[in-house]
């Protein structure tokens, strides 16, 4: 137990020292005036910019916004028709067959939003073409896109120009995702992860039996599924696979690529408005609600299951069901933690197996979507409950709230207010369709409260853009596939469109000098209220169904 609580520790203070570094490396390779950067990939940008025949004026937050969903609408169109025709394209071995419309339509979505929600299994469903062609590629424009609205929306904040949609994606893959992802894509591949195009090998085991075992380009899938948050798993089981995930120096690489981007961004935040205090500020708090339910998620899962301590069974292991005995309860709940809390979605463990508390941990961190949250996306939701929090504070002393020097006035908080609404209407709105259809009960496969949790955890990793499930859910049917389609799709993009808006408001105004009754957002008392915002805002907005579902399970369990 001891080395184990010290291997996490190691674990997340070297995830919390690249973060600075880091930080500091994303605000340079998107600002637009010349850095040393540009000796490398500006003649790359160049070319490309050039065969695309993009345009590098700035554009107006509107524009920006249209950008990136006709963008993305396109590229969801494209690898829609590929997944339709897989069964007739080339880099087929295993002669695996075209995709049905619902899922084809799912899974078009999924990837494109950061998702990687999967409703196929990872070697069955897919071709090599398919894999490398529309998934990868999405792999790299999801969480480009996410990045680049993250960078926008900071600039706009700041008083600055929004950019240009097409400079910030290409910088964002070429200058941030593709060279790490490359690298790491290297290591994956020298610690055992395979990388070929060759078929499934044929094998005869010790029984004298033929087995088939699936293998492919995992390696260089596997390094930008971790770094972009995306999530999805080239294998069903995905990281429990040891062909994705070999062992304990993969499983630690995969949660630091995992954090890398999303603990960086409040230093990116800090360097870009000119204010590296509050950057550290939004960085601590966001450290300190994830240390809160780290803790309860690992103690959850070394307690084990109450039911079966009173039998004097697995009480030293903990809860070893649903695991791989290589990384143990504590590893697995870590990984699952990590993994819902920057909005990835891969597994180690499958969550299904997880305790009623480890599960419930999970779900917090996809309800809330601000602990660090994923590439971009999740961070504009903690500027989101940032500026909740200066609003609150400011009735409070009876001031007009201002936020890095400008007002928070009725068009921004209105904003706001209906972006913070979206996210629970999707989830709770979605899962009480499903509850009360026939379509979507029959998916349900536990009864009670843990099949209240399923449905629940399927639409909060849809809403949220994390991927993960309660893989216990029958979910490739029509109505699955439909119904977290469209919740994936509006709980992408909405709150961009909305995010967008507010910081294209705030960056026409004049900034605000400020004085002596100014509220700070770059202390100690600011990141207290921040951290009691989102508990009190968002997290007693789910209390009821959570107290239905996991809070329910654990205590009948006991």
């Amino acid at each position: 137990m001891f080395i184990t609580l010290i291997s996490i520790v190691v674990t997340l203070l070297v995830a919390l020292l690249l973060a600075k570094p880091m930080g500091l490396y994303i605000a340079k390779a998107f600002d637009y005036e010349k850095t040393s950067l540009d000796r490398v990939f500006a003649p790359i940008e160049k070319i490309l910019f050039k065969i695309g025949g993009i345009k590098t004026d700035e554009q107006s937050w509107k524009k920006y916004a249209v950008a990136v969903i006709c963008t993305n609408s396109f590229m969801i169109a494209l690898v829609y028709i590929i997944f339709r025709f897989q069964g007739y394209l080339p880099l087929n071995p295993a002669n695996v067959s075209s995709m049905d419309p619902s899922l084809a339509f799912n899974t078009a979505i999924s990837f494109m939003t950061n998702t990687n929600l999967q409703h196929y299994s990872g070697e069955d469903g897919l071709s090599y073409l398919a894999q490398l062609i529309a998934i990868l590629f999405m792999m790299f424009a999801a969480p480009g896109t996410a990045l680049a609205v993250a960078i926008a929306f900071i600039r706009g904040l700041s008083g600055k120009p929004i950019g240009n949609f097409f400079v910030d994606l290409y910088r964002a893959v070429i200058r941030v995702l593709l060279p790490i992802a490359f690298i790491s894509g290297l290591v994956f591949v020298a610690l055992g992860v395979p990388q070929t195009l060759a078929p499934a090998a044929t094998v005869t085991t010790l029984e004298g039996d033929i087995q088939e075992i699936a293998r492919g380009p995992v390696g260089s899938f596997l390094s930008i599924k971790e770094l972009g948050n995306n999530g999805g798993g080239f294998f069903g089981v995905n990281s429990s696979h040891p062909y994705e995930n070999p062992n304990g120096i993969s499983n630690f690489l995969q949660i630091l690529l995992m954090f890398l981007l999303p603990t960086s961004l409040p230093f990116t935040y800090g360097k870009m408005v000119g204010n590296k205090k509050q950057g550290r500020v939004l960085f601590v708090s966001m450290s300190l609600i994830f240390l809160m339910l780290l803790s309860g998620a690992v103690l959850s899962e070394y307690m084990g299951n109450p039911v079966i301590n009173q039998l004097g069974i697995n009480t030293e292991q903990g809860n070893m069901e649903g695991k791989e005995v290589r990384f143990g309860p504590a590893h697995s709940a870590l990984y699952a933690t990590v993994t819902t809390a920057t909005e990835t979605g891969a597994v180690n463990a499958m969550h299904d197996s997880l305790t009623p508390i480890g599960g419930m941990v999970a779900l917090m961190n996809m309800m809330l979507n601000t602990v660090y949250g994923g590439v971009g996306a999740g961070f504009m939701n903690v500027i989101m409950y940032a500026i909740i929090a200066v609003f609150l504070a400011g009735l409070m002393v009876g001031r007009t709230p201002e936020f890095l020097g400008k007002k928070i006035e009725g068009k921004e908080m209105k904003l706001i207010a209906i972006t913070l609404l979206i996210h629970p209407i999707l989830i709770l709105g979605a899962s009480a369709l499903a509850l009360y259809s026939p379509l979507g009960q029959e998916a349900i496969t536990n009864p009670e409260y843990h099949g209240i949790s399923q449905v629940v955890y399927e639409y909060s990793s849809s809403a949220g853009n994390n991927g993960s499930g309660f893989e216990g859910l029958d979910d490739d049917t029509p109505f699955w596939n439909i119904t977290t389609g469209i919740v994936m799709f509006i709980g992408r993009y909405f709150p961009i469109i909305t995010l967008l808006a507010v910081a294209g408001s705030l960056a026409m105004k004049r900034t605000v000098p400020e004085t002596i009754g100014t509220f700070r957002t770059d202390n100690g008392l600011f990141g207290i209220i921040l951290v009691g915002t989102i508990f009190i805002v968002g997290a007693l907005t789910f209390f009821p169904v959570l107290a239905l579902g996991p809070i329910a399970e654990f205590l009948v369990l006991k």
